[in-house]
């Protein structure tokens, strides 16, 4: 039997409804404007100011001046004594930046090559050479010995053995916005370019490419490291090199690679399966070597 609702019961009172017109308060609302206010004031002065904490923040045109250091410093820290030759640019496209942007690598080498085939001092010789922040190593790595070093805004250098005698040292962007920057061409003109004809006609072969020519800056500021290289076509003999009347001190006298002075350039006729390429240089030391 159902028990029916006395007479006096009064059903629980409604939650209170909210006055009209209450909301936050208008200190809170005040702050969080302000806040606001300095948050985009401070990221605005930040991006600025301060420097990049990660590589994607820098451009490839940006990072360019820090490749050309690394490879001024390259070139004075090798010293007089083995051949020194610059090498072009590699730009390579196409890295992600994020999944949603592509970006690009910079890549320039200094190749370096010595009487002897032990490359052990030769790395030990730049890596103490190099400036002090780049904290340059040599250490060992399952292809033989490595030098690492730090040039600066995520710009690393890295040298290692290519082949007896021989280190390529390379200096590398790492994946960054390319920035509107595209490798400069310049005609081979010069001490260099002279050298490299009068060999060309000591070998009696025309350049299989017209000559190109690559330039850093040294250290000092004062002078330019100037390379400038050319490929002949297969089937030239590069021991005619030897008996050319323009050869002047020899440095360098291997079944792969010939190398002389004559005055501050230095000629290289390295023997390749593909033919014979050839390069003349000056260095970043007074005489040029």
């Amino acid at each position: 039997m159902n028990a029916a609702a006395p007479t006096w019961y009064a059903p629980p009172p409604e939650p209170p409804q909210p006055e009209p017109g209450a909301g936050w308060p208008r200190w809170l609302i005040v702050g969080t404007v302000l806040w606001a206010v300095l948050l985009a004031a401070l990221t605005w002065r930040s991006a600025r100011n301060d420097e990049p904490t990660v590589r994607e923040q820098r451009s490839l045109s940006e990072a360019v001046p820090v490749v050309d250091r690394a490879i001024g410093a390259l070139v004075a820290a090798a010293g007089a004594e083995p051949v020194v030759l610059l090498g072009p640019d590699r730009l390579d496209e196409g890295c992600r930046i994020t999944p949603f942007a592509d970006g690009a690598v910079l890549a320039r080498t200094v190749e370096v090559v010595g009487a002897s085939d032990d490359v052990a001092p030769l790395l030990e010789r730049v890596a103490d050479g190099l400036p002090a922040e780049y904290q340059a190593r040599v250490r060992p790595s399952d292809r033989g010995l490595r030098l690492r070093a730090d040039a600066g805004e995520f710009v690393t250098v890295t040298g290692e053995a290519d082949g007896p005698g021989r280190v390529r040292f390379t200096v590398d962007t790492g994946c960054r916005p390319l920035g509107g920057h595209r490798p400069e061409s310049a005609p081979a003109v010069g001490p260099e370019a002279d050298a490299l004809r009068r060999v060309l006609a000591t070998l009696d072969r025309p350049e299989a490419a017209p000559p190109e020519l690559l330039t850093t800056r040294c250290p000092d500021g004062d002078r330019r490291a100037r390379t400038v290289r050319v490929s002949t076509a297969p089937g030239v003999d590069p021991s005619a090199a030897r008996t050319s009347d323009a050869a002047g001190t020899v440095v360098l006298d291997t079944p792969e690679v010939y190398a002389y002075r004559t005055g501050p350039v230095t000629v290289v006729v390295d023997h390749a399966d593909d033919g014979v390429r050839l390069a003349a240089a000056t260095g970043c030391t007074p005489d040029g070597s």
